[in-house]
This record gives structure tokens, C-alpha cells and sequence, in this order.
């Protein structure tokens, strides 16, 4: 029983880690009974600087000093526990930093900061922590992020609460910003009015396949008639650190149904942060091709053929009852004529 009750603690902690976002903030926690409610942000040595976030480009082996400020708004003395993780961004683009059970494996190991600081009621303490890049760091950024954590342990389930900022590290060198398509795929939607046109939906991944932090533009056209005609649409690319991917959604409408289409995806990568003199902005694109044919234009055409058809074909009608009646008349007015001589 007790093993199972442990189990359930701990699943419930990851979750409840995973789930915290980490950024510039005020957090609140209730430990036993009591409402607690702080900030953590960048800091120089005489107090909170104004920075969001700490971004430094280092070379390979630096070290440097830099400072966060906790501020605890409660009316009594906190301790909290200070901690570094690597950073990364969940699926709706914001950023977080693993969680405690989770180990980390690059920029996250670079910070050393003091395990506990004890921040008094309605006060704020800065408190310095060191960035070490190893000597074999490659280059490009290594995101991660610090925060002050509170560990309430209410009931049978311990809850970690925390608040903190991404510290952005580049290691100096050769830095390459590109965001290549993948998975790209187009569909065509007709509109069932003959004279009005369709919409092509496209769909893609977007991949960061640099070393860098960055954002950009994407276009996407389409080709008609063999090129002759185009149609396109622009969409911003959200932030992505290294690595992380997103998947995209693009309409473009006015599009005609006319035989093969040719979608076409560029993406033009900004990289984020930083000295951009000397880096690699590559362009990517990647093309998919599609095949519509104007189905409610064609029904049209065979309903006006069909009516004219008709139309066609009751005027016939008309003109050969009409002969028969002429042809009939004709016949009587003959035989009248032939009765009249031979009376």
C-alpha cells in the first residue's frame, strides 16, 4: 500500500512540473496553510535590472557572473530552493525547463547557483550564480532556465511550485540559421458554386535543423495552369530553439480547379538573439503536387448542354408537328378543290 501511495505522489509531481511554465512572473504556493507568493528575475549585483531574460554569447571554456533577484511578497520569511534545468518550448511555443526529475544534459549543467536561499517577508535577495561554458561546447545556443522553487506537501501529494526566466547561452563560432519543410502535404476544397473558385489547405512541419534560436516567414503558392496563374499567402514561424519542430496550417484561396496544382512552401528563417554578423541564413522550400479537376464546373456544362439538348430537341418536335399539320392542311385543301370539279 505504501509503495503504491509513493507512486501516485511522484506521477503526480511530474505532471504538476511539467505543467509549470517558467518565466518572469509571480507565483503563489499555500505550505501548510499558509499563501506564499514571489518572483524571480534577472538581477545586477544592487537589485532587478529590467531584463526578461539573460542572453550572453561565450566562447568555448568562459566563465561568467551574472545575478537573479527573489522577491517574497508573504509576510513571512521563505526558504526557497534554486535550480537550473535545460530549457526548452512545449507545443503552444512557450518556454519551460524540465522538470526535476528529469536530468539534464547541456546549457542546464553550465549554471552553478547556491542550492537554498532564505528571502525575508516583503523582501528581495540577489543571489549570484555562474555560467561555465566546457571547452568543447559546440556552437550555437544552448537554452536553459533557472527558477526558486517551493515544495508543499499538503495531504498525501507534494507539489513543486516555481517560478524563474530562460537564460539563452551561445557559444561563439560558426552559427547557421535554417528551418527546412517536411511533411508536406496539399488538398484541394471546391466550392459547389461553378462560379466561384476553391481553396488549397496545406499543411507541413517545420523543422529547426540550425544551431540557433530563431523565428521566420513562411510563403506559400500556388501554381495554375501550368504556372501561367499564382496564388500565395505569407505566415509567421514562431520561435524555435534547436531541434524543436512545428507543424503549420496555411489557406489559400482563389484557387481554380484546372488540372495539376503546384504548392510550393518557402521558409526564410530570422535568427533570434544575439550578433547576427557572419551567420548562415539559409532559405528552404519544398513543393507537392496536386491534382483538381473543376467537378462543379463540369456538372454545369453537362446540365447546360443537357438543357440546351432539350431545347433542341422539343423545337424538332414542334417543327415536325407543324410540317404534319402543313402537309395535312395541304392534303385537305386538295381534296376540297377535286370534290368542288366533281360536283
Amino acid at each position: 500500500m505504501t509503495v503504491t501511495l509513493l507512486r501516485r505522489c511522484l506521477a503526480v509531481l511530474a505532471v504538476v512540473l511539467l505543467a509549470v511554465p517558467v518565466a518572469p512572473g509571480v507565483a503563489g504556493a499555500e505550505p501548510e496553510g499558509a499563501t506564499l507568493t514571489w518572483t524571480v528575475q534577472p538581477a545586477s549585483p544592487s537589485g532587478p535590472d529590467g531584463r526578461r531574460w539573460i542572453e550572453r554569447t561565450l566562447d568555448p571554456g568562459q566563465a561568467v557572473t551574472e545575478y537573479l533577484a527573489v522577491r517574497n511578497f508573504s509576510d513571512a520569511a521563505v526558504v526557497f530552493s534554486l535550480k537550473a534545468a535545460d530549457g526548452y518550448l512545449t507545443d503552444k511555443g512557450r518556454f519551460n525547463m524540465l522538470a526535476s526529475d528529469r536530468p539534464s544534459v547541456d546549457g542546464g549543467t553550465w549554471i552553478a547557483v547556491q542550492e537554498k536561499v532564505t528571502v525575508g517577508a516583503k523582501a528581495t535577495t540577489v543571489v549570484p550564480f555562474t555560467i561555465t561554458t566546457p571547452k568543447g561546447a559546440a556552437p550555437g545556443d544552448h537554452p536553459a532556465g533557472i527558477a526558486a522553487t517551493i515544495t508543499s506537501t499538503g495531504g498525501t501529494v507534494a507539489v513543486e511550485s516555481r517560478v524563474g526566466f530562460r537564460v539563452m547561452m551561445r557559444v561563439s563560432g560558426t552559427v547557421t540559421a535554417t528551418l527546412p519543410v517536411t511533411n508536406l502535404s496539399a488538398t484541394y476544397a471546391p466550392s459547389w458554386n461553378p462560379f466561384s473558385s476553391g481553396t488549397i489547405r496545406v499543411r507541413y512541419t517545420v523543422d529547426n535543423d540550425g544551431n540557433v534560436w530563431a523565428a521566420g516567414k513562411s510563403r506559400v503558392t500556388v501554381a495554375e495552369l501550368f504556372g501561367l496563374t499564382s496564388q500565395d499567402t505569407t505566415t509567421d514561424v514562431e520561435e524555435l530553439l534547436p531541434g524543436g519542430t512545428r507543424t503549420l496550417e496555411s489557406r489559400v484561396g482563389g484557387v481554380w480547379a484546372l488540372g495539376r496544382l503546384r504548392t510550393t512552401v518557402e521558409v526564410t528563417p530570422a535568427m533570434l538573439g544575439g550578433d547576427q554578423a557572419g551567420a548562415d541564413i539559409r532559405r528552404t522550400s519544398a513543393t507537392v503536387t496536386t491534382w483538381a479537376l473543376p467537378w462543379s464546373q463540369l456538372a454545369l456544362a453537362m446540365l447546360l448542354a443537357a438543357l440546351l439538348l432539350g431545347i433542341r430537341t422539343v423545337r424538332r418536335q414542334r417543327r415536325r408537328r407543324l410540317a404534319l399539320l402543313l402537309d395535312r392542311a395541304r392534303d385537305e385543301g386538295r381534296a376540297s378543290v377535286v370534290a368542288v370539279k366533281d360536283s
